[in-house]
């Protein structure tokens, strides 16, 4: 058995808090107010009353089982929730960054309609420091929480930026002295876009490549390892700078012999989900391994013409683009799916390739500025959630922090 902390106490949960249902307040009984209305997953609307003060802890009882959120203000839990009663004197900060290593979520009970068990929960057995050090453990907890947060403003407040400036780049673009074009300053003319730029063209995105998919690769070919094969799914986590999780594989052969016949996807191609979540567009860049994917799921821009598109003015372009003209695309397909043919008729702005160069230089600028962010970000959660398996088990005391203070 492991060796229990100095100073630390063993106990059963319900020693030192008790969970409480919350009480039922449907959307039309709220009354307007700043009070939060917590359900099983978070916010979910407010009202004018408490029925809890704060600061205080709340877990999803039905729905988002085990679900843990923390509110500093006074709050009203509805009835798919439980909120945390202390028994005995502690930092309920502490007890919240406790909770989180519970994985209270894994302990649904068994029966038709998913539930958190309260006497489940209460007859946990833990390990609790004392008061001083449950304070010093949820401050330093609290401060990587804070620089987590910040950061996560920065990449809203360039996101904000950057959807702002691509209403501008996108439909009125940028001249040869750099300055963002007027209709004041100069000439516009009518498309089916609505109002652009005289240089500008409307083009069909059939028009700047070859637009076709996969070929044909069955289940009974997958192997165990050999060249990547990518569904949507895959495709999107590589858009979103992820890691892809699952990679199924096909046989190196069978990947030559798709190569030879029928060319497989090379950089500076453009792929877009065609099935499930639609119009996610990723570039293929220098550093992807060689990969085939599945047919069906994806849309395949071969050897766009480079005399006529950036593909990295298209990946800026291409959502807003596609957002409006959506409707249109999925318009008599029996399912939510993109064809071939309805893709090649999509609408796109097409300025000048200097100009198109400039517009994707801007853009790209500020998503180098998010992506960094967002792998700060990814760092500062390994370095909590290190600092939560260290501090909340007692592997690293923080005696001697008390004692400075």
């Amino acid at each position: 058995m492991k060796k229990l902390p100095e100073g630390w106490k063993e106990c059963k949960l319900i020693d030192i808090i008790e969970l409480h249902y919350g009480k039922g307040l449907i959307e039309q009984d709220r009354k307007n107010g700043n009070i939060p209305v917590y359900g099983s997953n978070g916010i979910v609307g407010y009202h004018n009353e408490y029925l809890v003060k704060g600061p205080g802890i709340i877990i999803g009882r039905k729905g988002s089982v085990g679900e843990i959120k923390y509110s500093p203000l006074d709050f009203f839990p509805i009835d798919t929730t439980y909120y945390v009663s202390p028994k005995k004197e502690i930092d309920i900060k502490y007890m919240y960054y406790f909770l989180l290593t519970l994985r209270l979520d894994e302990m649904n009970s068994h029966s038709a309609v998913p539930g958190l068990n309260r006497s489940s929960v209460h007859s946990i057995n833990i390990a609790i420091p004392p008061l001083t050090e449950q304070r010093k453990i949820a401050e330093i907890l609290e401060t990587a929480d804070k620089a987590i947060e910040k950061t996560d403003a920065i990449i809203e407040k360039y996101r904000r930026i950057k959807q702002g400036l691509m209403q501008d780049l996108l439909t009125k673009g940028i001249d040869e002295k750099g300055q963002i074009r007027s209709e004041e300053t100069h000439k516009f003319k009518d498309s089916p876009l609505g109002r652009l730029p005289e240089e500008w063209e409307v083009a069909k995105l059939g028009t700047i490549g070859e637009i076709t998919s996969s070929k044909r690769v069955y289940f009974k070919e997958y192997v165990e390892e050999g060249i990547p094969f990518y569904r949507s799914k895959e495709i999107i986590e590589k858009a979103q700078n992820l890691d892809v999780k699952k990679v199924l594989f096909i046989p190196e052969d069978k990947y030559k012999q798709i190569e030879l016949k029928y060319g497989v996807p090379k950089k500076g191609d453009v792929l877009i989900t065609a099935v499930g979540t639609l119009g996610i567009i990723y570039i293929i860049k220098e550093e992807d391994c060689k990969f085939y994917f599945k047919d069906g799921n994806l849309l395949w821009i071969k050897d766009p013409d480079e005399s006529m598109i950036d593909v990295e003015f298209l990946f800026h372009a291409f959502e807003p683009v596609f957002t409006k003209q959506r409707d249109v695309m999925i318009i008599g397909t029996s399912q939510n799916a993109l064809t071939i043919e309805k893709m090649k008729c999509l609408q796109l702005p097409l300025p000048p390739l200097p100009e198109q160069h400039r517009i994707a230089s801007v853009l790209s600028q500020i998503d180098e500025v998010i992506e960094k962010e967002e792998q700060y970000k990814v760092k500062l959660e390994r370095i909590k959630q290190g600092l939560m398996q260290d501090l909340l088990t007692g592997e690293v005391r923080v005696n001697h922090l008390i004692k400075e203070t």
